[in-house]
């Protein structure tokens, strides 16, 4: 039976192919040869459950072995499986690119029924040896009977030669000479790695073992024990499983055994379709030591168990890549690399179905556990906020269930909070971004019943714009850019209001400061500092942008005096004397950086002058 031949090329360019410019990560021909003998045995377990097997136990066990040979040189990959005969090996491998398991599935169809479960896609993936084999060796003896066992051999170039084989056991042996420049593949560590990364949920038991003759041909007079090897993979993963068959201690464990988390999830979601198209997965919700740490999300993708990429984004939406999960989608469109999609109108389904899971699970929280919903929200608010600035379809969804943390530690939505507070502030939502620097104005809010909510994460500037555009009943303000009515006194007196404004200008000798003069109703209050809303916005942009070099952005901040004050009146009767001339001066600039210390840090020469002058101020107190 011995034959030699050239290689039918089926596919344009074929040859860079070969060249290794089939995959971006070399280490995936071990992904694609062992995926590749599971689907030989799971076409024969197939074909064994359509009657059109027969002499094979039942009771066998189906595997894929993982040799190194570190001495040889050499890597095995060894099924029990379907197998070949001469002329299925030059059908499906000496014709690239012809896809063996695309044709058994066109063969059986029509018994096979919906939900076949065979890897291959393309044909091309036996060729992913010749990125790290400068020659490859296919010893294969199928399972029809008198079949004989054929030899392949082919260096790496599109010449092959075929000859019979003794291969005795039924299956297919693939064994690569694993070439200088890819002889990293022969450290154990790195192939077991390899394996786990990519086989960790495969359907078929798969072993590793490390051979080396060397060392047998060393101890081959010692005595040795029978070495009993255990499958390195899951056959069964969680998410595979009927999402009522699992328990919370299940989830958990396979949260943590997956993504190395000794943390548990807050909650999870597991995903199980099977119309339109099979999908199943199950998406975490992590807790989170702090808000930068959502970039680390992690969504690893796979086809029918076959790890094929992480945070694949045609899929996953994208605010979701920051949870963390596993994803089995057997019907994603992928190229020879199965590491990208190609656009296809499934794929945006799938990423609807997935969004619209999400929603639906933190809406029944919201509606039917608030207490554990409210606990969750500090970790889960930077996904559903992201969420909802990059799809609209998931905020309108989720709309109604976002919640905001107040100063007094309530959970409040945006109608709670304007019903709340509808006596006393109309369709605005104050906010404070600093609780501790923002304190007076908190004291000040709460003793006229107001309270604020918290918005303290870099997402929340660009969040409340985002609600403002599609919520036009509702103005955000932080709490300290504007004045509300019930912080001012009802009366309308005026009188000082110039001389005070004037009083302050003279003594804070500060160009373009803006000065206002009002009646607030807590007395305990000597002035603060307002910022313009917007302006601020503006500001907190041009800092996130690297200061948006040529635009120069004004401060617009205003020092408000309250005339309420009985320090202020006083300087009011001070004004005139000219012996108390610099006391005035000590007074208006102690007054105004106590409202900036309230509004915001001061600088080192600022904090070195408020405290030479609040010593000179003391000093004078004591010999008063």
């Amino acid at each position: 039976m011995s034959e030699k031949g050239n290689l039918s090329i089926n596919s344009e360019n074929i040859l860079p192919i070969i060249k290794k410019w089939l995959y971006s990560d070399t280490d995936i021909f071990l992904r694609e040869l062992v995926s590749n003998g599971c689907d030989a045995i799971t076409k024969l377990q197939k074909l064994c459950e359509l009657g059109e097997v027969e002499n094979i136990d039942e009771n066998e066990e189906y595997y894929v072995r993982v040799e190194l040979n570190t001495s040889e040189k050499t890597i095995k990959i060894i099924d029990n499986g379907i197998g070949m005969t001469d002329e299925e090996i030059k059908k499906f491998i000496n014709q690239i690119a012809f896809s063996g398991a695309s044709a058994f599935i066109e063969q059986y169809k029509d018994k096979l029924g919906a939900e076949n479960e065979i890897i291959g896609h393309f044909g091309l993936g036996f060729y992913s040896a010749f990125m790290v084999a400068e020659k490859v060796e296919i010893n294969s003896l199928s399972y029809k009977e008198g079949s004989v066992a054929t030899k392949w051999i082919s260096d790496g170039g599109i010449e092959y030669e075929m000859d019979s084989s003794d291969k005795s056991t039924r299956g297919t042996e693939i064994t690569l000479f694993v070439s200088e420049d890819s002889k990293e593949f022969l450290n154990e560590y790195k192939l077991t790695s390899i394996l786990d990364k990519y086989c960790n949920f495969m359907p078929v038991n798969i072993y590793f073992k490390n051979v080396d003759n060397k060392k047998d041909e060393e101890n081959k007079n010692e005595e040795k024990t029978p070495e009993k090897l255990e499958p390195i993979n899951v056959t069964n993963p969680l998410w595979m499983k009927n999402p009522s068959d699992c328990t919370d201690d299940e989830y958990k464990e396979f949260y943590k055994s997956v993504f190395h988390d000794f943390n548990d999830p807050l909650f999870w979601i597991h995903l199980n379709m099977d119309y339109p198209f099979k999908l199943k997965g199950i998406l975490y919700f992590p807790k989170l030591k702090n808000e930068y740490e959502t970039i680390e999300g992690q969504v690893k993708l796979y086809c029918n168990q076959v790890f094929v990429a992480d945070n694949v984004k045609e899929v996953i939406p994208e605010f979701l890549l920051l949870l963390k999960g596993t994803m089995d989608c057997p019907e994603i469109p992928l190229n020879v690399s199965r590491s990208f999609l190609q656009n296809d109108s499934n794929v945006a389904k799938m990423s609807s179905y997935i969004s619209k899971k999400v929603a639906d699970k933190l809406n029944s929280l919201f509606k039917k556990e608030r207490e554990s919903y409210c606990n969750y929200w500090k970790d889960i608010s930077p996904f559903i906020k992201y969420g909802c600035i990059k799809e609209k379809s998931f905020y309108d969804k989720i709309k109604n269930s976002i919640i905001f943390k107040t100063t007094k530690d309530d959970f409040v939505t945006i109608e709670e909070y304007l019903e709340k507070n509808k006596d006393k502030i109309e369709n605005k939502m104050f906010y404070v971004t600093d609780k501790q620097q923002q304190s007076q104005y908190i004291k000040m809010f709460e003793e006229q019943g107001i309270e604020a909510v918290i918005l303290d994460t870099n997402l929340d500037n660009a969040f409340i714009s985002y609600l403002e555009s599609y919520e036009t009943n509702i103005k955000f303000m932080r709490i300290d850019s504007d004045i509300t009515n019930s912080l001012k006194d009802e009366t309308t007196d005026t009188e000082g209001n110039e001389d005070l404004t004037n009083l302050f200008k003279e003594n804070l000798e500060k160009e373009d400061i803006k000065i206002k003069i009002e009646n607030l109703k807590s007395s305990s209050i000597s002035a603060i500092i307002l910022l313009d809303e917007q302006g601020r916005r503006m500001q907190e942009m041009s800092k996130m942008f690297g200061g948006m070099q040529g635009l120069n952005m004004p401060t617009n901040e205003e020092l408000v005096i309250n005339k309420n004050n009985d320090l202020v009146k006083t300087l009011l009767k001070l004004k005139d004397n000219e012996s108390k001339k610099e006391d005035v001066k000590l007074i208006c600039n102690q007054i105004y950086d106590l409202a900036m210390m309230s509004h915001k840090q001061l600088s080192n020469k600022e904090m070195n002058d408020f405290i030479e002058r609040s010593n000179k101020i003391l000093n004078i107190l004591a010999n008063a």
